[in-house]
């Protein structure tokens, strides 16, 4: 397969489908495309804990640089503190990241001028420019050819001079944090137990001691990458092992973070997981009682659940949907000027604190949403603590929204796309499914899946649903001949 462009960057198998060669190709199409070649153009440049990463970062920056832009690399960090360094230095932003996929994948993120995800004619620009390097479209570049421009990449140590000084990151770092800080009105989570799981990923070694610092105590839990751990058995799509955590420690609250730390999925005191709909249930109804929810509207994709709009509805706050993706979120939040928005996944956006989902910026809003409501008003008197008694984290959560039973299940597609055969009998069997029934079937953006996602009455014809749809899928991939 050869790497292409889409709205989350590139990303493929690391040294297959994206190699150093795409990687500094990318590098030298993003600078002409967003910057036309300007000797002023500033990069920031950031990775995750992928064995592969240290290599790719080295030619994307090489890529970068030969056509005239200075670089900044901060090395590991996460996707929104890349976004926070280009919005806060004024720079565009690059992060060598496959976000919640295995560690033998890799990718490259790219944030336009300020840290604001590309616009469609942005990312158009950058495409196109990869096309012309014959790196997206036509015959890939042969062995000889591959040599010839590997060749031409420096050698770590004349990338690692551009490294960012210890008192640039530090400066960085401790802006991020102080906008954390802000963002709960210098408030701290003094008295809150929490665990915290690293993904063994970019957030890791960063996530724990800010919420700290804080005042919470936290357990830590898959902070210690090694390269290949990276999402494996842990963080936000595997918050299992979270859970056991936060039970055998008593704690109040778990977060989990993914690869590059964009996401967060939290697991209330009983061990149930908080995703990305309940969080924004929490979120909006809290913001909105503090008279701090802009237009008491919340943006939010197709996937989320009914019972997310139902409760959204009781509490008289307007719910935009938009189509999958956080950048279709964050161009509603932009278009309405709106406060709240993002996916059920967890990828939570705070557009006036941020360019960008943040998964440690939902976990310092919710662990201080969870320390304000568990306290209660005999406990506090400060006028962010809300009226009613003190309640826990499982029933803060449980509280927030009745959920719809929701099937997701992905069936893997290899490289091919539903022939206009199944596409009709998917569309067939959803337009018979009936009235209280919601189907939605779609390629997956960064991974080779079909996800289907069926919401019906009761979770057996949810079940039952999603099995017929992934039967006629996997039948017209086999007689397609793709694995």
């Amino acid at each position: 397969m050869e790497a292409t462009f889409g709205t989350d960057g590139v990303r493929g198998r690391a040294f297959d489908e994206i190699d150093e060669v795409v990687a500094h190709a990318l590098g030298r199409a993003a600078n002409r495309a967003l910057f036309a070649g300007n000797e002023a153009a500033r990069w920031v440049v950031g990775r995750d804990t992928r064995e592969s990463g240290p290599a790719l970062a080295r030619a994307l920056v090489a890529g970068l640089r030969a056509t005239g832009a200075e670089v900044i690399d901060f090395g590991i960090a996460p996707t929104p503190v890349v976004a926070f360094a280009a919005q806060h230095l004024d720079t565009a932003g690059a992060v060598v990241s496959a976000s919640h996929n295995p560690w033998h994948d890799n990718g490259v993120k790219l944030f336009a001028a300020g840290g604001t995800k590309l616009s469609d004619a942005e990312q158009a620009a950058v495409a196109q420019c990869l096309d012309e390097l014959r790196l997206t479209h036509g015959d890939r570049p042969s062995a000889a050819e591959i040599a010839r421009r590997l060749d031409a990449v420096p050698a770590a140590g004349a990338v690692e001079a551009q490294t960012a000084s210890p008192n640039e990151l530090d400066r960085v770092l401790d802006a991020y944090e102080h906008s954390l800080r802000a963002a709960i009105d210098g408030r701290t989570l003094d008295g809150l137990h929490l665990v915290v799981d690293g993904a063994n990923g970019a957030s890791a070694s960063l996530a724990p001691g800010v919420l700290r610092r804080l005042g919470a105590q936290v357990t830590s839990l898959f902070c210690e990458p090694d390269g290949r751990d990276i999402n494996d058995g842990c963080g936000s799509v595997n918050p299992g092992a979270l859970g056991t955590a936060v039970l055998d420690a008593g704690a109040d609250l778990g977060v989990a973070f993914d690869g590059d730390g964009d996401r967060m999925i939290a697991v209330d005191c009983e061990g149930q997981v908080i995703d990305g709909d309940r969080q924004m249930a929490l979120f909006a109804v809290d913001l909105a009682e503090r008279g701090l929810l802009a237009g008491d509207t919340l943006v939010v994709t197709v996937m989320s659940n009914v019972g997310l709009r139902r409760a959204m509805s009781e509490a008289g706050i307007e719910v935009v949907t938009t189509a999958v993706g956080d950048r279709a979120v964050l161009e509603a939040l932009e278009a309405g000027g709106h406060r709240l928005g993002g996916e059920q996944s967890g990828h939570v956006v705070f557009r006036q604190e941020a360019t960008t989902g943040d998964g440690l910026r939902s976990a310092v809003h919710l662990a201080d949403l969870v320390a304000r409501r568990t306290a209660g008003d005999s406990a506090l008197t400060s006028a962010a603590v809300s009226d009613g008694p003190a309640l826990t984290s499982a029933e803060l959560a449980s509280q927030a929204m009745q959920v719809a039973p929701q099937v997701l299940r992905s069936v893997p597609l290899g490289s091919a796309s539903l022939t206009d055969e199944v596409q009709r009998a998917v569309d067939d069997i959803a337009a018979g499914a009936g009235p209280d029934v919601r189907v939605l079937v779609r390629a997956s953006g960064t991974e080779p899946v079909i996800r289907i996602m069926v919401e019906a009455p009761t979770e057996r014809e949810a079940t039952d649903l999603s099995d017929r749809l992934a039967d006629v899928i996997v039948e017209g991939v086999d007689e397609a001949g793709t694995p």
